[in-house]
């Protein structure tokens, strides 16, 4: 990841921040310059999407927590699928040229009901989170201590289909376990049909399909409101989603329940996402799943709820084959108050102050508007306000060892802007649709010279460029009427490019290029903001 130097962080927040004249002082007068986070909390890069062989990745575990570190993520977790797998993520792996199934250690003692899979007893994953899994992340956080690994869970939502999750409840203490993630897969996992559970004394869930998932957030919402989070996972690929399943999550957990990763992983996939035809919107946009590509799509539609449903993007690595490792290619930067608390990294995916970018884009975005920023409420009075933007396009080669292209340029960003409307109560008519949202649309553009108009007539506006890739926007915006939300987007390409986006600036379907390969992965690259909510 190229962070920002010092100075050029030093450089902006003089700039954009007033308040920045004591901590400039600080730096000049003190002894020892402080560190970043010092100065100011900050955005972090973090995947919360992986796997290893402890369940059906291909590297061992040791190995994939290295490159989390060498593509120089501030914070990971492993979230493997649940139900049960056959084997030691230990010591088996393409790096260490060995595979080792549970049933081969004399040392290990297989819980709960019998299961095979490929001819070995499997293990349930509530006991390889509990007993292995948690100890090797253990190990990683002393290897790289800087950094913060938390155990997480591939969940099998039951009836639909995948979802990051993680409980960070007893991670952190001085005799640390991950209990309630194990427990949370036993109860709950589509997957895990053990009845046992070890000696655990967990309650199985006696309900199935969409009711079980429903009573699954509900019971994090209720004992780990504030230590856990539930993100739908590749939501459009098998079309196991509908609106109305993350209106009935998001009721049933707000606290838990508040984005997906619709900018999903497996980039690098012959059918890039690892989306077929037979995916939601038919594959990716420009590597993003339709319903956060598509202005005025599914997402649009919850935030046009006002509803706090935020966009995440994981590497969901699996193998080289078909997938970039963590870091490699996609990002979430997440700003938090303390990059060394993990309670910080939670509380700031909740808080919706998060952007994603793939290809190293760009690094940084400062996106304010009345000084409220990603996931916040901006409250005016009058029909008018100004959107702020500050976004660094860094000069340094990103990690494409792919093609010759390693210092993309970004060519543009739009503001897109959409009204909000009021809750859609369960019951109504319009609690399943989601193509609602017809006064979402690009209510601006820019770039580097202005003057572009586009096939909806929007013209293109300049930016400020300040130097050393920093660009910076003012936007008055006088049309607000009502209750609205803000968002951006940019990429690489500008308008109308062949097989890449259309006339509006929109990304085109990726199969238009396939097969998809890693080169062309790196050729197509967007960023995509948080909301901000403005009440009038």
């Amino acid at each position: 990841m190229k962070k920002m130097s010092l100075f050029n962080l030093v450089s902006v927040l003089f700039l954009v921040t007033p308040m920045f004249f004591t901590a400039c002082e600080e730096v000049e007068k003190g002894d020892d310059t402080p560190t970043i986070t010092e100065i100011d909390p900050h955005y972090v890069a973090g995947d919360f999407h992986q796997h290893s062989t402890f369940t059906d990745g291909s590297w061992s575990f040791g190995h994939v927590m290295s490159k989390n570190n060498e593509y120089d993520l501030d914070w990971w977790a492993n979230s493997e699928h649940g139900g049960y797998r056959e084997r030691d993520g230990r010591k088996s792996g393409t790096d260490l040229g060995t595979t080792v199934y549970w049933d081969e250690e004399s040392d290990v003692t297989i819980s709960g009901d019998y299961k095979t899979q490929g001819n070995h007893q499997a293990m349930w994953r509530w006991q390889i989170i509990k007993e292995y899994s948690f100890p090797e992340v253990l190990k990683a956080r002393g290897t790289f201590f800087t950094k913060s690994i938390i155990q997480g869970l591939e969940w099998n939502v039951p009836g639909h289909e995948h979802a990051s999750t993680a409980i960070i409840t007893n991670q952190f203490l001085s005799a640390p376990n991950a209990d309630p993630m194990a427990e949370f897969e036993y109860k709950f996992d589509g997957s895990d049909t053990d009845t046992q559970g070890g000696a655990n004394n967990w309650t199985k869930s006696a309900v199935d399909g969409h009711e079980k998932t429903i009573e699954a957030i509900t019971w994090m919402e209720n004992n780990y409101k504030n230590t856990s989070y539930v993100v739908p996972a590749h939501p459009e690929r098998k079309g196991l989603y509908s609106i109305s399943d993350f209106r009935d999550m998001n009721n049933a957990g707000p606290s838990v329940c508040f984005g997906f990763e619709s900018m999903p992983g497996h980039q690098k996939s012959s059918n890039r996402g690892g989306y077929s035809s037979s995916a939601d919107g038919g594959g990716t946009y420009g590597g993003c799943g339709v319903y956060a590509a598509k202005v005025g799509g599914l997402w649009d539609a919850l935030l046009s709820e006002g509803r706090k449903f935020w966009l995440f993007a994981n590497s969901d690595f699996h193998n080289i084959d078909g997938d970039f490792y963590p870091g490699e290619y996609q990002k979430t930067y997440t700003y938090v108050s303390d990059l060394n608390d993990a309670q910080s990294i939670i509380d700031g995916l909740r808080s919706g102050n998060s952007f994603v970018v793939s290809g190293d884009l760009i690094d940084a975005l400062d996106f304010t508007v009345e000084g409220q920023t990603m996931g916040q409420t901006a409250y005016i009075s009058g029909n008018s306000t100004t959107i702020s933007i500050l976004v660094h396009d860094p000069s340094t080669p990103n990690n494409n060892t792919y093609s010759s292209y390693t210092n993309p340029e970004l060519d543009h960003i739009d503001i897109i802007a959409g009204k909000v409307k009021g809750i859609i109560t369960p019951g109504s008519a319009d609690y399943s649709v989601d193509d609602v949202t017809s006064t979402t649309s690009v209510i601006a553009r820019f770039d580097a010279t202005g003057g572009t108009i586009d096939s909806n007539g929007i013209e293109s506006k300049k930016w400020e460029d300040l130097g050393d890739g920093w660009k910076k926007i003012s936007f008055k915006y006088s049309e607000i009427s009502s209750d609205m939300y803000f968002r951006l987007r940019g990429s690489n390409f500008g308008l109308n490019v062949s097989m890449q986006t259309d006339e509006a600036g929109n990304p085109l379907a990726d199969d238009l290029n396939s097969p998809n390969d890693a080169s062309k992965a790196f050729d197509d690259l967007w960023f995509y903001s948080n909301p901000i909510f403005v009440k009038n």
